[in-house]
């Protein structure tokens, strides 16, 4: 029996046969190999021959062939599908040769960078002197890297602090620099892209400063844009090669709806239970599986469910069922990789800490609890099973969110829905400011530059000179601050100012929230959630901008009340959708944070109500908002309450629904709905960039607006709940704590603005 065969026996299972609502057999796909124009060297040959490889992959010789030839391209093929080596080998070729080049490496975490260094270093190619430069370097190490190193390999926020601005002790590694590596593209979108953008446009500029042009190799995962994304980052033309030419294992892919358990609240059996369920189940038949949890509780959680139901009946398997998530030393994450790898772990619930491209060998089965919020992610994750040659087993137990219940009513979108596109915002002046300050430090800036950061250079600079952040001299543009600006501009930041979180015991940093978001997510007693682990903020100073917070093991979560003023700055475009006129364009958002609720985590129940006085925040941004006519709004019959309820019901489903259209979260996005806007002098929903100058979200909406309209119509009108649940039209981030709420009202206005 194989994976497959066991969901067929589930499908019989009297008891959990109806939670399987849908079935995909994905066909096993045939490798196709090809050789590269000029054959690789015996070294190499003899190097992919130990890795059990003696052909390349038609995708793997392509890629080969444009990195040869100096052309900036980007890798957007499967998991698994050899990306690595299409970078890895004219490194080795140039270290065999003897050529003096070097290679600068980007990777999102340090477990990535680490695996890729124990991976460069299996070459056994002593000439290639690989090393790691992070955070975690010792400062005495650092000029010995500095100065032997040929290979780099780091993260974006080490070349932003640590590598650029310190140029001049990098002059001979950036003039030697041939290949820059930008690993797992599709992490860098939102204002976090944004930021790298301007990281790399610096990082070519210092190259062309000391003399060297790179070939820019970015490798992703399945994206909907991913060559519009690498141009945006980099600034250059980017070839794209997406034809995946590896083999796969014939896929069985399962839907799992849990059942209701309140068909009126809404309310289904618990998520967590059913994925510990199935882990256990697959453990038991002999078949080695991960669990993909959305946080490090919930991994947890799982796997000492599936331990606790293995007792029962097969308790020689309980050492061999682990949890794997952020929070571990490195060490511990080490032992549970080489245990997994060497299959004497035969299950393990994980966070996305084991999504990306850390190499945990083949599974027979994946297991994901929820939708992991983009199909980009979903086959990052399934595409963890399947290696071995023979049939895989992957089911999406869906979960709460409307995205889940909306895949639930369309299985089929699942599997021939295009990717979701990633967008950056490159030219928000909040950003590009920051960079430019960063940029004048390391080099003055010239006319020349506006190459590198676009034709708004001019402006941004003259503003910058005014604010006395940059001196103009002899026609070039100096840093005018007396320390280095780069430490304090955070590339997760919008501009907002970053706040800290600390821990009061420890006194470590938990984390950082932008300055937008911080009255929201970190006042006084809110349930802060950081990778899983729940604190407690104990106290907000503002004027250190620093909040203190302590871990909480309460079974509840905090709720902010906001009052939220919005005004129409300027219009950059607007259509017709339906009798409404759909717009996008900037935006200031005032919001007043007014209190929040104590609510338990099992029921919903309010446990205690707290006044907050905090200072108005204001937020310009961008909006996509539809304006509904007064007429339309008579035609439907919408009056009084049942108008504001059916806006904002329609609001929070349109939110909800906007990572349909691109790789976000709804936490990155902000909604308003009135009965009367005084800009517009009509009924309008807003929904806006919750980043200052937006990260190109908004826009996207636009774009879609149609889809987007019909597919949130859809999600709430097949919703079985009786009033709306947080399936269909209720917000977790609710700043009305989800009052006034018109479900039935919500689907009528839908239909009408997207009535196909």
């Amino acid at each position: 029996m194989d994976p497959c065969d066991l969901l067929d026996a589930l499908r019989r299972d009297a008891e959990l046969g109806d939670r399987i609502v849908h079935v995909e057999h994905l066909p096993a796909r045939e490798a196709r190999y090809a050789e590269p124009k000029e054959p690789v060297l015996p070294a190499i040959a003899d190097g992919l021959a130990r890795r059990g490889i003696d052909a390349l992959y038609a995708h793997q010789a392509q890629a080969l062939d444009l990195l040869r030839s100096g052309h900036h391209l980007v890798l957007a093929t499967g998991t698994a599908s050899g990306k690595s080596l299409c970078y890895q080998i004219p490194l080795v070729e140039a270290a065999v040769e003897g050529r003096t080049e070097t290679a600068l490496m980007l990777f999102p975490t340090k477990a990535l960078a680490h695996d890729q260094l124990r991976s460069l270093r299996s070459w056994l190619v002593p000439q290639l002197e690989a090393v790691t430069y992070d955070g975690d370097t010792p400062q005495e190490e650092r000029s010995a890297l500095r100065g032997r190193a040929r290979v780099v390999l780091t993260n974006p926020d080490m070349l932003h602090v640590g590598i650029l601005p310190n140029h001049q002790r990098w002059a001979t590694f950036l003039s030697r620099l041939t290949v820059v590596v930008v690993d797992e593209l599709h992490s860098l979108r939102g204002i976090f892209g944004s930021h790298v953008a301007h990281v790399i446009r610096r990082l070519r500029r210092l190259c062309h400063h000391y003399g060297s042009d790179p070939v820019f190799c970015f490798s992703s995962a399945t994206i909907g844009n991913p060559v519009e994304l690498a141009c945006a980052l980099s600034g250059l033309e980017v070839a794209l090669i997406d034809d995946d030419a590896s083999p796969q294992s014939a896929r069985c892919f399962g839907l799992w709806e849990r059942p209701l358990v309140d068909a009126a609240s809404g309310t289904r059996a618990s998520a967590n239970a059913d994925t510990a369920r199935l882990l256990a189940r697959l453990t038991r038949e002999g078949f080695q599986s991960l669990a993909f949890t959305r946080s490090r509780r919930g991994a947890e959680v799982v796997a000492r469910i599936s331990r606790g139901i293995l007792e029962e009946d097969a308790p020689d398997l309980v050492p061999r069922v682990a949890a794997y998530r952020g929070g571990y030393l490195p060490e511990e994450r080490r032992e549970l990789e080489d245990r997994l790898a060497t299959g004497d772990l035969v299950a393990v619930a994980a966070t996305n800490a084991l999504e990306l491209g850390i190499d945990v060998g083949g599974l027979d089965a994946v297991t994901l609890n929820g939708f992991p919020g983009t199909l980009a992610s979903m086959w990052q994750q399934v595409g963890r099973a399947g290696r071995s040659g023979r049939r895989s087993l992957a089911v999406l137990v869906t979960g709460d969110d409307q995205l889940d219940q909306w895949y639930a009513a369309h299985p089929g979108e699942l599997f021939s829905r295009p990717p979701e596109p990633a967008v950056i915002n490159p030219h928000n002046r909040f950003v590009a400011l920051p960079h430019l300050g960063c940029a004048a430090f390391e080099l003055p800036l010239t006319d020349a530059d506006a190459d590198y950061f676009g034709d708004d250079l001019d402006e941004h600079v003259a503003e910058l000179v005014r604010d006395g952040v940059l001196r103009l001299r002899n026609g070039r543009c100096f840093w005018g601050g007396r320390r280095p600006p780069a430490s304090a501009v955070s590339l997760r930041s919008g501009g907002g100012g970053e706040f800290r979180l600390v821990d009061s015991d420890t006194h470590d940093l938990v984390g950082t929230v932008d300055g937008s978001r911080v009255f929201q997510v970190a006042h006084e007693g809110a349930l802060y959630l950081h990778q899983g682990r729940q604190y407690r903020v104990v106290h907000l100073a503002l004027a250190d901008r620093l909040a203190r917070l302590e871990p909480s093991d309460d079974d509840e979560y905090t709720q902010t009340r906001e009052d939220i003023d919005l005004t129409i700055v300027s219009t950059d475009a607007r259509r017709s959708i339906g009798p409404a006129r759909v717009h996008l364009g900037r935006v200031t958002v005032t919001t007043t944070v007014t209190g929040y609720q104590r609510k338990e985590v099992g029921t919903g129940d309010v446990i205690e109500i707290v006044d907050l006085d905090l200072p108005p925040r204001t937020l310009d941004t961008r909006a996509v908002w539809y304006a509904i006519p007064e007429a339309t709004v008579d035609e439907l019959g919408l009056v009084a309450g049942t108008l504001i309820g059916s806006l904002h019901a329609a609001e929070h489903g349109l939110i909800g629904m906007l990572p349909l259209f691109a790789i976000c979260d709804r936490w990155d996005v902000g909604g308003l709905s009135i009965a009367l806007h005084p800009d517009t002098g009509e009924a309008t929903i807003f929904v806006y960039d919750g980043y200052p100058g937006g990260a190109g979200i908004a826009d996207l909406g636009f774009e879609r607006a149609e889809q987007h309209v019909t597919a949130t119509r859809d999600l709430i009108a097949a919703c079985p709940c009786d009033g709306g649940c947080p399936s269909c039209v209720q917000s977790p981030k609710c700043g009305n704590w989800n009052e006034y709420l018109d479900k039935e009202a919500a689907v009528r206005l839908l239909t009408t603005l997207a009535p196909g």
